[in-house]
């Protein structure tokens, strides 16, 4: 009984240590809702993320990684990706926005989980915490099952409690401005400097590769952005 009173606030202080900086990124992610990003898209993408950083790190406790961390950290280009998008086409996205208000705003819970938005918060979620594997690993194997289950628990109780915080934050009047007139224009910088961190930390790619490939990046974005615009000319 007492191992499973120990394991709370193990858990409380592993995920605090793990997951401060996703206070930042939530509150960013709170301020840029809209019609086609939603409040559940963020909670179910934290929720997706965060399981399978759980779900990785008990695979390694169980007897070794799918995958290696480098590879892992191959993921920081997912926030990139997102970020180089966002800078380089905020105008076609916000009037996307607009024009897809009244036909998202039927969509099911269903179709919410399944959404390309919940995908990306998830993706941005795992690539932030690919070094979160490192600490829960250790932290699982020497922990019995009773206090595996409490401390994974507390874990998923303390993600709902960061969406909520987040989301708050971004309630108040004084941060809410400052979001919503400085936050569009933040947004992409933050998440392409997430990327950037999470790569270079992981050593998955060199300085100079990750350079070239944010390069090889702009140029895919921009083809595929004007493959739509000829689309849609047609």
């Amino acid at each position: 009984m007492n191992e499973i009173i120990t394991a709370i606030p193990t858990g409380i202080t592993a995920f605090t240590a793990t997951n401060l900086d996703d206070l930042v990124i939530l509150t960013l992610l709170f301020s840029q809702t809209n019609a086609t990003f939603r409040r559940r898209h963020i909670v179910i993408g934290q929720y997706l993320g965060f399981c399978t950083l759980i779900i990785a790190s008990l695979v390694g406790f169980l007897g070794g990684m799918i995958l290696p961390s480098d590879w892992i950290g191959l993921l920081g280009l997912v926030p990139i990706s997102i970020g180089l998008n966002r800078l380089l086409h905020w105008e076609s996205n916000a009037s996307s926005e607009v024009e897809s208000e009244i036909e998202l705003s039927h969509s099911s819970n269903f179709t919410s989980f399944l959404s390309p938005q919940a995908y990306s918060v998830a993706a941005i979620t795992i690539a932030n915490g690919s070094d979160n594997i490192g600490i829960y690993m250790p932290l699982f194997a020497h922990s019995a099952i009773s206090e595996l289950l409490v401390i994974i628990t507390v874990f998923l109780l303390l993600v709902g409690v960061w969406c909520y915080v987040t989301y708050k934050l971004t309630c108040q009047n004084a941060i809410a401005h400052l979001l919503t007139r400085y936050g569009n224009n933040l947004v992409p910088f933050v998440l392409i400097g997430l990327g950037v961190f999470i790569i270079l930390d992981s050593a998955s790619l060199s300085p100079f590769v990750l350079t070239a490939t944010c390069i090889c990046l702009i140029g895919i974005i921009k083809i595929i952005q004007a493959s739509k615009f000829k689309t849609q000319s047609l």
